[in-house]
């Protein structure tokens, strides 16, 4: 039985049988709803608020609802049998706390008696995916971005840099200012998000969004209720907040002058490797015109060296950023498990939860 590789993110858990050239064979909400009992069972609006987020900001923090989602996932949707359970590769955000490492390895080998298990760092598998192993990662996630350089396959952790913004931050942005505009309807998150991912667009650079302020073509929108609304300058507020993230009320760099940062704080002669292979990840990265202006931004912040954006190979799925970090997954999974590079059951009996920072590093 092949091992299954699971990349649990803050809003989507991608799973499925380690397959390199194809997408996960399970995406689905991280998000979960708990069931509280001594509820009136034909109260059924009752259930509707216990909500729970297994994963915040790309870590998880509720480890009962995540061990119940992985064994729906596990068993309930990828077939395995109580008893025969096979290995796992788990996927893993920039600087993962070692507490969280361990208690996962205790969980999968103690709760779900796997046979072998594995973690990688998403950068890494995110450069495996597109054939390399050196590079760096600018991950836009639901809760997070990573920015990773990465050199022959490990990460450069000090010269990392982590954003507790995400996806889920420009959303609350765009709903801000959609109220602005649109002070008489009410628009649910949920739909805001769908309009997001619809509308949301990058200006060409900073004097073309503040040109949207003077013209700016307007679109109405029907919600499903019924609701008209009008969608004009506020598509480029959210790919703007990422170059320019003082519309987000914070104090930092733009995304580019990031990266610029990250990689020049490397050894010099790892430069070039890492600027010209940039790898772009996350659904955010996907946005309309979002990969013209950071390419354009970042050949204006290095003179010396032009960065290049990685592109995928024809031969891999068209989603590829978004699942980079699961298709890389699939493939490290071919090589670690048939080469006994995994823990073991015995690995863990004799070690325990600690064998997870010497054998996945």
């Amino acid at each position: 039985m092949e091992a299954v590789v699971i990349d649990a993110g803050s809003k989507l858990l991608k799973a499925g049988f380690a397959a390199p050239d194809q997408d996960p064979a399970l995406v689905m909400p991280t998000r979960m709803k708990r069931v509280v009992e001594d509820v009136d069972m034909a109260d059924a609006s009752a259930f509707e608020e216990f909500t729970v987020d297994p994963v915040a900001r790309g870590f998880v923090k509720d480890w009962d609802a995540m061990e119940g989602l992985l064994h729906h996932v596990l068993y309930a949707c990828l077939g395995w049998e109580i008893g025969e359970e096979g290995q796992v590769l788990f996927t893993e955000p920039l600087s993962t706390p070692k507490a969280v490492r361990e208690q996962l390895v205790q969980m999968m080998f103690e709760n779900f008696n796997v046979s072998g298990f594995y973690a990688s760092e998403q950068a890494v598998l995110s450069l495996y995916a597109v054939g390399r192993i050196s590079g760096c990662t600018v991950d836009i996630g639901h809760g997070k971005i990573d920015i990773a350089p990465v050199s022959e396959g490990a990460v450069h952790h000090i010269a990392s840099k982590r954003f507790g913004i995400g996806g889920v931050d420009l959303t609350e942005l765009l709903a801000q200012h959609l109220q602005r505009s649109n002070p008489l309807v009410n628009i649910d998150i949920s739909e805001v998000e769908k309009l997001k991912e619809r509308y949301a667009c990058c200006a060409e650079d900073e004097t073309a969004y503040e040109e949207t302020q003077n013209s700016c073509k307007k679109e109405t929108h029907t919600l499903p209720d019924g609701q008209v609304i009008t969608i004009e300058r506020e598509r480029y507020i959210v790919g703007e907040a990422l170059f320019q993230p003082s519309i987000l009320g914070l104090e930092e760099y733009g995304i580019v002058e990031q990266l610029v940062r990250c990689i020049s704080s490397v050894s010099s002669e790892n430069h070039r490797q890492l600027f010209e292979n940039v790898m772009l990840c996350g659904g955010t990265t996907s946005m309309s015109g979002f990969e013209e202006r950071f390419q354009n931004e970042a050949n204006l912040c290095c003179s010396s060296i032009r960065p290049s954006l990685v592109k995928p190979p024809e031969y891999m799925p068209e989603n590829l950023p978004k699942n980079s970090a699961w298709m890389g997954g699939a493939i490290l999974a071919k090589v670690v498990f048939p080469q006994n590079q995994h823990i073991t059951k015995a690995d863990y009996d004799e070690m325990g939860p600690a064998i997870v920072h010497k054998k996945c590093f």
